[in-house]
């Protein structure tokens, strides 16, 4: 049984953050929580930009990255030649598994 339950209320303080929009999302947290818990900012449920307690200058947009394909990360690991000798390796091994590098040697 909670708070709801018995009538009895927890104290708790009314944070107010801001978006770049203006948007206002408020949270409430116990009020004997250090300061230092309570997030600094938040992603706006409305907006999903993020928000910031200070109105007047709310968090700027974060650069959005475009996506990558799976195979730009391999890029970034791998050289054309590293890359090329792990091809030859697999189809190495594909191929004694089927039975045709006897064939092709």
């Amino acid at each position: 049984m909670g708070e709801q339950d018995r009538g009895y209320h927890a104290d708790r303080i009314k944070i107010s953050y801001w978006d770049a929009l203006g948007n206002e999302t408020v949270r409430y947290f116990a009020a004997n929580l250090p300061e230092e818990e309570i997030p600094e900012i938040i992603d706006c449920p409305s907006s999903g930009l993020p928000a910031g307690r200070d109105k007047e200058n709310p968090p700027e947009v974060a650069k959005l990255e475009p996506y990558k394909t799976h195979l730009a990360y391999v890029k970034e690991r791998r050289t054309e030649e590293e890359a090329a000798t792990l091809l030859e390796e697999a189809l190495q091994q594909l191929r004694a598994r089927r039975g045709t590098l006897s064939a092709q040697n």
